[in-house]
C-alpha cells in the first residue's frame, strides 16, 4: 500500500511540474510577442490633413481620418480607414482627386501605394476605378498593373493596367477595350 501511495504521490507531483513548466513556456512565448509588438515605433494621428509643397507650393493634400506612422529604419504611414489625395495644379487648381479605403506612404521611396475601391475624377470629369493605384511622387506619375475602367462623358474603357501624370490629364491603358467614340476627321 505505501508503494502504492508513493506512486501516486509521485504521479501527481509529476504532472503539476509538467503543467507549470508547459504554462510557463506559454507566458514566456506570449512575454516575447507582446514586447516584439511593443518595440515597433506608431505614432496614431486622427483627423489627419498633410500638405505636400515643393518650394513653397503646394501640390498635394493627404486627408484620412485615421493615420499610423511606422517610426522605423523605412518609415512608412499607414490609412486604413479610408484616404483622399487631392492634387494642384501651379495655380492652387485641384486637378485630380483620389480616394481609397486603404493607402500606404512610404516616406523614403516617395511613393503612396492606394489598395480597394480606388476612384480618381481629374479636372475633365473623367472616372478612373481600380483596385490599386501607384502614385510616385518623384516622376508625378500614377500607374496601375491591376484592371482600370475609366468613364468619360459618353463612353467607358476598361484595360488590364495603365499610367497616368498625377494631374491625370493624360492616361495610357494595356489592353484596353470598350465603345470608342472615332470622330470622321480622326479616320
Amino acid at each position: 500500500m505505501r508503494i502504492g501511495r508513493k506512486l501516486g504521490y509521485f504521479f501527481c507531483a509529476a504532472v503539476i511540474t509538467l503543467l507549470a513548466a508547459s504554462c510557463e513556456n506559454d507566458l514566456k512565448d506570449v512575454e516575447k510577442i507582446s514586447s516584439q509588438k511593443a518595440a515597433l515605433p506608431v505614432d496614431r494621428s486622427t483627423g489627419v490633413e498633410l500638405t505636400y509643397s515643393d518650394s513653397a507650393e503646394v501640390k498635394a493634400k493627404l486627408l484620412a481620418p485615421e493615420l499610423l506612422q511606422y517610426n522605423t529604419a523605412n518609415p512608412y504611414y499607414e490609412m486604413n480607414k479610408g484616404v483622399t489625395i487631392i492634387i494642384y495644379d501651379e495655380n492652387q487648381q485641384e486637378t485630380s482627386r483620389i480616394t481609397a479605403d486603404k493607402g500606404l506612404r512610404r516616406q523614403n521611396e516617395k511613393i503612396v501605394e492606394l489598395r480597394n475601391n480606388v476612384v480618381v475624377v481629374n479636372k475633365k470629369g473623367e472616372t478612373f476605378k481600380s483596385e490599386e493605384l501607384i502614385w510616385n511622387e518623384n516622376t508625378r506619375r500614377c500607374y496601375s498593373n491591376k484592371l482600370v475602367s475609366i468613364t468619360t462623358a459618353n463612353q467607358t474603357i476598361y484595360g488590364t493596367s495603365f499610367w497616368a501624370p498625377e494631374d491625370f490629364s493624360y492616361y495610357e491603358i494595356s489592353q484596353s477595350t470598350g465603345s470608342f467614340n472615332v470622330s470622321e476627321d480622326k479616320l
